[in-house]
Parts: C-alpha cells; structure tokens; sequence
C-alpha cells in the first residue's frame, strides 16, 4: 500500500497507480482518502465488491456445511 500527502499529488497520479496496488492520501499525516483500482472489472464487479449486503451473504454462505462433488451428483441425480 502507498501512502502520499494531498499536497504532493493529483487525482490521475492516485488512479494510475492504484491500478497496481492500493493508494492512502493523507492531510497532515492522517489518512482521509483510499483510492482502489478497479480497472478491467466491470460496473456490477465494482457494484458488488461495495455492497455491505453482498459480503454479509458471503459471509453467511461460507459459514453453511459443504459437501463433496460426488455426494451432490448423487443428490442431483434422486431428484
């Protein structure tokens, strides 16, 4: 992560190089910006990855039992 004062950036700066990793911009030493790279995802990649709802989903869904591939063949197959 790279952090840089306000004063001794501009915005295309930030962008270009948060493509490739992640961009504090501090005020006085105190962080008050990120910026985050999001090219080459598309509008509802970025729409997702910013969704609270989206993250309390996965959270949920990680935390549910799984099962192997041959145990759901088998239940796809009694259906």
């Amino acid at each position: 992560m790279k952090t840089v004062e306000i004063q001794e950036t501009n915005l295309d700066a930030c962008v270009q190089e948060a493509q490739s990793d992640r961009v504090v911009i501090t005020r006085g030493g105190n962080p008050v910006a990120l910026v985050v790279g999001v090219e080459g995802l598309d509008v509802e990649q970025t729409q997702l990855g910013a969704s609270d709802k989206f993250w309390q989903l996965i959270s949920a869904r990680r935390k549910e039992p799984t099962i192997d591939r041959s145990s759901l063949e088998k239940k796809l197959d009694s259906r």
